[in-house]
């Protein structure tokens, strides 16, 4: 039995936490035990345990990745329950504590943003080359457009290797279901629906949606409504967009929802409009479960996820006027909507489960303990 302590910094339930608990659906129990270390008191451990991680609490490293202190309690963890690996996602003490222990480490970066000209050329290209190849036997990107941030801050392709990010298909609520939410929200059959499931940021682009939205208005397009489902510290400001662009008859915030399925399975088209940080979308992936088409920018990991006019469209980012258009074209064919919503789920069934993601993470698990050192 391989023995794998995961580490992670995280308060709250974001997207590094969710990719542990994907994994720990489809992991091959037979030849892997999992133990997460976690911030006590961090959201993460009740759903952890459920999924059947074995959860070891620390006093310290909340929402930081680095401290000293926390590279002491992450050395006294790592000798007590004597893993094989290491595995951190954003926690740079963990990745410290399993050099120092001497266990093989791997290390995932779970975003996309652009390198800092301060990390493209030296010395600081240098010195970030230098300490990432240092505390990582293995370093994994969700997408390729991660991997191309770490290579261009200086990092060698053959540390990195690409895997995907994979999630476990969403469930369809029953047409009743289905029916009687677009009811609720006021919303007739014959109407396009279009939704976005993300935390309201900034850099998340809710903003391009109202001004798309407005724009359809202005061209006299009917027939469609946008879903806004999620909070965040933007909230207030789409909130403030939506009255100002008189978009409140076809944009609705629903606020937080627990019931993910029930509003994925309410849409005929998801959207992500960011332009920052986006890898692997992992709400992408569940739309698509769904048989969902998309419109998303071609910012980060998105054009790995979806190609343009096969999954659905891609719109150069912060651009309202190219996201418009391409929601006209799905809102005037529904054939359209068909044939790219059976491609989207076709593609997730081949590349994005849950199932196909674990055996590629165990995969390099098995390469770092036998001393491979290839990457792709």
């Amino acid at each position: 039995m391989i023995r794998v302590l995961n580490i992670i910094s995280d308060t709250n339930i974001g997207g590094a936490g969710r990719v542990i608990l994907n994994y720990l659906n489809y992991t091959d129990r037979n030849q892997f035990e999992t133990l997460v270390a976690v911030p006590r008191g961090s959201l993460l451990k009740e759903p952890l345990e459920q999924a059947g991680a074995k959860v070891c609490e620390v006093d310290g490293m909340a929402d930081r990745s680095y401290h000293k202190e926390d590279v002491k309690l992450l050395k006294d963890l790592i000798r007590e329950v004597k893993p094989d690996l290491v595995h951190t996602h954003g926690s740079f003490s963990g990745r410290i504590a399993a050099k120092r222990c001497h266990v093989p480490v791997v290390y995932s970066r779970h975003s996309a943003f652009p390198v800092s000209a301060k990390l493209r050329y030296p010395p600081g290209r240098w010195v970030n080359k230098l300490v990432n190849e240092h505390y990582a036997d293995r370093i994994i990107a969700v997408s390729p457009a991660t991997r191309d941030n770490l290579t261009d801050g200086g990092i060698s392709p053959k540390k990195i290797t690409v895997v995907m990010n994979g999630v476990a298909p969403v469930e369809r609520t029953a047409p009743e279901e289905r029916a009687s939410l677009r009811e609720r929200l006021g919303i007739s059959r014959e109407t396009v629906v279009f939704g976005i499931l993300a935390r309201i940021e900034d850099y998340k682009g809710h903003l391009y949606l109202v001004e798309a939205a407005r724009l359809l208005k202005e061209r006299g397009v009917t027939g469609f409504r946008v879903l806004i489902a999620g909070t965040g510290s933007f909230e207030g400001e789409v909130a403030r967009a939506v009255k100002e662009m008189g978009v409140e008859d076809v944009v609705t915030m629903l606020g937080f929802r627990s019931d993910v399925a029930g509003v994925l399975s309410a849409l005929d088209v998801q959207l992500n409009a960011s332009y920052g940080t986006e890898a692997t979308s992992l709400a992408l992936l569940e739309g698509m479960s769904l048989g969902l088409p998309t419109v998303a920018s071609d910012y980060g990991g998105n054009p790995w996820v979806i190609k343009d006019g096969e999954e659905g469209f891609l719109f150069p980012s912060r651009d309202a006027a190219a996201l418009a258009d391409a929601m006209e074209r799905l809102i005037k064919d529904p054939g359209l909507r068909r044939d790219m919503g059976r491609r989207a789920l076709e593609r997730f069934e081949r590349e994005f489960t849950g199932a196909v993601f674990a055996r590629n993470t165990e995969k390099i698990y098995l390469d770092i303990l036998k001393g491979a050192h290839h990457g792709t």
